[in-house]
């Protein structure tokens, strides 16, 4: 199943951008709202676009989305994670 999303001929003109480059970038925010909602997973996405989450995460990072959306505690651990990891690596 598929789903169609007509637009005006004038978005085309106006976004100075070719039918298909317009239509990637509307998949693509559509796919990082829902991300970012937590409504599909990066696997999902990643299928969607047909690409690795890697490079999912690179295109939602290139149109403006976070990937990583940590709160103050969880960003306080993780470096806090991230020190001690690195302390151990410098003494062994």
């Amino acid at each position: 199943m598929s789903v169609q999303v007509l637009f005006p001929e004038e978005l085309l003109v106006a976004s100075r951008e070719d039918q298909d480059v317009f239509s990637r970038k509307v998949v693509i925010y559509t796919l990082g709202h829902l991300y970012k909602q937590g409504k599909i997973s990066s696997g999902i996405g990643a299928q969607v676009l047909g690409c690795d989450r890697y490079e999912f995460y690179r295109l939602l990072s290139e149109n403006g989305f976070s990937v990583i959306d940590y709160t103050e505690d969880e960003l306080d651990r993780e470096s806090k994670t991230s020190r001690e990891i690195a302390e151990k690596v410098k003494n062994k």
